[in-house]
């Protein structure tokens, strides 16, 4: 039986960019960081002070002021990105109430999920006592709730469950959704991930890892994937949502394709907690993998958004695995890094840069990589788009996102095409 097709409809984002998506890509585009000064708590004893964090962030008419006030940030984040997705996809008023919500799900993820809540409710028990501690302490921490809950809001009774697979949940996600669409268990899924991390708590926790840049004379600089001085990850939060439709569903409504998504894949390292394979094979397997179930040639690949986190173990593991799997046909390809910009957002992550992976298809062009002033020579021959946007017609896209204990994914979008 001819495998079903699953499209991209419609996407919804929060960002250190705000929450357009157009936007987004535009300040993409132009280069600019959107990393500051961390001003949500005091952390001037820190060695890390700053992070791509939402700012002004209001939930409008997305949900319920009391309810807001209540959940934890990522809970916001992803009730507001995924009800942006739908009225993104055209799905509000007569459209979204022609949907059948029984055919209609949600996979939307959280690497840390209520870090916020967890915090204020471990300072209650301390201070004064687990009778003060709130019956929503539990609920507003889970992984599973933001999605828990914009189903209840949408209604949506198809597939409902949170996957938390650190760094690569997004990408997690977003394969798992594509496989109920085409095994017909789904007409729409919503799908990605969101993440609130920058508490005290969850600050303090990346530094003890030693994986922070400590760039704190110029935050805007210390994002720097793939540099000779690179000195570790930037922070960052949100969220990012897709809607995935399958292709005849899409076109019954009438629907704006966006992109396709034409192969997807996970598999683990197995090597070690919190270090990538520096031989990049786990990787390489994945886009392997990933490239077989597209069943596309890789010379169709022509870009690529890469995880590149800023770290110094991380980001040549994937440039390795990247040139065993396309061997000289790397010499055509455009690599960038959407860290470079936003911080690396952790469970979004991989969302958020779906996101832009789908914008370079829209527009033509592919945002930089800004920072990138020494380049590591083992970069070579792919094309980094150092600090300046390219004009780039993309014929398939991969977009990768690795997460601690040896996860790894591969998304692989292209044009719509008929």
């Amino acid at each position: 039986m001819k495998r079903k097709r699953v499209v991209i409809t419609g996407m919804g984002l929060v960002s250190c960019f705000g929450m357009d998506v157009e936007e987004f890509y535009n300040q993409l585009l132009a280069g600019r960081s959107g990393i500051r000064p961390i001003d949500a708590f005091p952390c001037q004893d820190y060695p890390t002070r700053f992070a791509g964090s939402v700012q002004g962030f209001d939930v409008g008419d997305y949900l319920d002021k009391k309810q807001a006030r209540r959940v934890d940030p990522f809970i916001r984040y992803t009730v507001v990105s995924g009800k942006k997705a739908l009225e993104h996809a055209g799905l509000k008023g007569e459209a979204f109430d022609k949907l059948d919500k029984n055919r209609s799900g949600i996979l939307i993820g959280s690497g840390m999920g209520g870090m916020s809540v967890f915090e204020e409710g471990v300072e209650t028990l301390v201070t004064k006592g687990f009778k003060r501690i709130t019956p929503f302490f539990v609920p507003y921490i889970i992984t599973n709730m933001g999605g828990a809950l914009l189903g209840i809001e949408l209604g949506f009774m198809g597939p409902n469950y949170s996957i938390s697979t650190a760094c690569a949940t997004s990408n997690y996600c977003i394969h798992a959704a594509a496989q109920h669409i085409r095994r017909g268990d789904a007409d729409l899924m919503l799908c990605g991930g969101a993440e609130a991390p920058l508490t005290p708590i969850g600050l303090a926790g990346f530094v003890a890892c030693k994986a922070l840049s400590e760039r704190n004379e110029d935050p805007q600089k210390a994002s720097r994937p793939w540099d000779v001085d690179r000195d570790g990850f930037v922070m960052g939060e949100g969220a990012g949502v897709l809607v995935l439709e399958s292709l005849e569903h899409a076109l019954a409504r009438g629907a704006t394709i966006l992109a396709e998504l034409v192969g997807s894949s996970v598999n683990c390292d197995a090597y070690h907690m919190t270090d990538p394979r520096p031989d990049g094979l786990g990787v390489a397997t994945c886009i392997e993998l990933a490239l077989q179930d597209a069943q596309i040639p890789k010379e169709q690949i022509n870009y690529i958004n890469a995880h590149a986190t800023s770290t110094l173990a991380g980001d040549l593991c994937e440039v390795r695995a990247v040139k065993q799997v396309f061997g000289s046909h790397s010499a055509k390809i455009k690599i960038n890094s959407t860290k470079s910009l936003t911080g690396h957002c952790l469970g979004a992550a991989g969302a958020i840069e779906a996101i832009a992976t789908i914008g370079a298809i829209k527009t033509g062009k592919v945002h930089p990589t800004i920072n990138l002033d020494k380049p590591e020579k083992e970069l070579e021959p792919l094309d980094p788009v150092a600090h300046v946007a390219q004009s780039h017609q993309i014929t398939g896209a991969l977009s990768n996102s690795f997460g601690f204990g040896g996860h790894n994914s591969t998304l692989i979008f292209a044009p719509y095409i008929p």
